[in-house]
């Protein structure tokens, strides 16, 4: 009887530790962390338009008349530090012309602008550089005093504008006058000038 109950003890003993030992033991989560940086990069973008054709018709007289009409310049833009606005000629030559005969630019300068001579052409901003606050078109003026700046060659752009914050339809009212007398032949005369548009 003594010796059963010892044997059933050891029984007892051994099931205990085998429970012990195969039991699953439970293990704490563990965890890392990982950070990612979104940067969204917007560029800047300009656009620019302009009427394309400015058209002026004279009738001149023995004395010249002025007749002039305008350009609409529109800029946007969605840089900050808004744009600068220039004007050229698209070519190194600085007349309109029709065929062989020619009207050549004024020598007025946008510092500096004066009235047009015989047969020349020029341009003008109001208010801007040395040129008068206000324009209009004229029509066969044997009498004009308003003041024109000849349009540069290409390679020495006029700055018209500058501005310093971002700008959406942006316009600038850019003036050209010719002046004719009786001497110059009939005709189209024409040329092309090139505005440009930089952001700063």
């Amino acid at each position: 009887m003594k010796a059963s109950l010892v044997s059933k003890q050891k029984i007892a003993a051994v099931v205990a530790v085998f429970a012990v030992v195969v039991s699953p033991a439970v293990a704490s989560a563990v965890s890392d962390t990982a950070n990612t940086t979104i940067n969204a990069t917007v560029n800047p973008v300009i656009s620019i338009s302009s009427s394309t054709t400015v058209a002026v018709s004279l009738t001149p007289t023995a004395g010249g008349v002025v007749s002039s009409n305008s350009d609409t310049v529109t800029v946007s833009t969605n840089k900050n530090n808004g744009y600068n606005l220039t004007l050229a000629n698209s070519d190194a030559n600085t007349y309109l012309d029709s065929g062989t005969d020619t009207i050549t630019a004024h020598t007025g300068t946008f510092a500096s602008p004066t009235t047009l001579g015989a047969n020349t052409w020029g341009y003008a901003v109001a208010g801007a550089g040395g040129f008068s606050g206000s324009y209009s078109a004229e029509a066969d003026n044997a009498s004009s005093t308003t003041i024109w700046a000849g349009v540069p060659a290409s390679g020495s752009p006029q700055t018209l504008k500058t501005t310093g914050t971002k700008a959406t339809n942006d316009t600038t009212t850019v003036w050209y006058g010719v002046k004719a007398d009786t001497t110059i032949d009939t005709g189209v005369y024409s040329d092309t000038v090139t505005y440009t548009a930089t952001t700063n």
